[in-house]
């Protein structure tokens, strides 16, 4: 009889997106029971107490509340509130703070949108980001940067694009600031995703997913999620896979989903 298939990828998904009748803490202990780590947005929109208290494993989080890696201002409110927030991840065990080029608000839309990055806000975002890199070394923490996508969610992020997350979290090159490559952004902005995960891998920290159209679940879509699994597999990724998405029906069948995508 042939060995059962499994992932050879850490399964997480985003607690936020899913059950969204339910307590957060609910969702989170539920995930666990499902055998996925959690992901979630801001903290302090959460009872910290009852998430410890699931014993879930909380795999990636926002990793600062406001400001901005493009201008003075904006820099020193980053750090400050990422300083904040990686205290927070130090107690719920929170294995990657999550990064943007600017602070997001209702809907996603930027709060300071930003439609020509010009070179000087590039070499300020690499100083920030070095800042950054201090600081988690400090605090003992991870960051990553995700790409974003521009047409459809986020217009007016800067560095919103995979070549430019890319290009800043390789400049820098240390261990605490690595990619989230989400690639229902990078779908809809850059495609070519296979040849993309290929160019970034040495930087991957983690690898989001969602379909394209509609941000649901793995199978609703036009991407080809074992096809990408298995070229994961190939090319030596063994890191977390985290499903950032919508469930198009059940919730519990929309996971299902994704851990057969994800299972070679």
């Amino acid at each position: 009889m042939d060995a059962p298939k499994t992932s050879p990828f850490p399964l997480a998904a985003c607690a936020e997106m899913l059950w969204r009748d339910r307590p957060i803490e609910w969702r989170a202990a539920r995930l666990k029971e499902m055998g996925f780590g959690v992901g979630l947005w801001n903290w302090p929109e959460h009872d910290l107490n009852k998430l410890e208290a699931t014993g879930a494993t909380f795999t990636i989080m926002n990793g600062y509340l406001t400001g901005r890696l493009t201008d003075d201002d904006g820099a020193a409110e980053l750090l400050r509130t990422a300083r904040e927030t990686a205290r927070i991840g130090r107690r719920l065990g929170v294995q990657r703070l999550n990064l943007h080029g600017t602070g997001l608000g209702d809907g996603g839309l930027p709060v300071q949108p930003i439609e020509v990055v010009t070179g000087a806000m590039w070499l300020k975002a690499r100083e920030t980001l070095c800042r950054i890199v201090d600081m988690a070394e400090e605090e003992d923490v991870i960051f990553t940067l995700e790409n974003l996508n521009l047409p459809v969610d986020h217009p007016g992020v800067p560095f919103g694009r995979a070549e430019d997350t890319l290009a800043l979290v390789s400049s820098v090159d240390h261990p605490r600031l690595r990619l989230n490559l989400d690639l229902y952004h990078a779908q809809i902005g850059e495609g070519n995703l296979i040849e993309l995960c290929r160019r970034c891998l040495p930087w991957i920290g983690e690898i989001q997913v969602a379909d394209v159209p509609g941000r649901y679940e793995p199978g609703t879509g036009e991407i080809n999620w074992n096809g990408i699994a298995k070229a994961l597999n190939a090319m030596g990724y063994c890191g977390p896979i985290g499903m950032e998405a919508w469930a198009a029906g059940d919730p519990e069948a929309a996971l299902e989903a994704f851990r057969a995508a994800f299972t070679i």
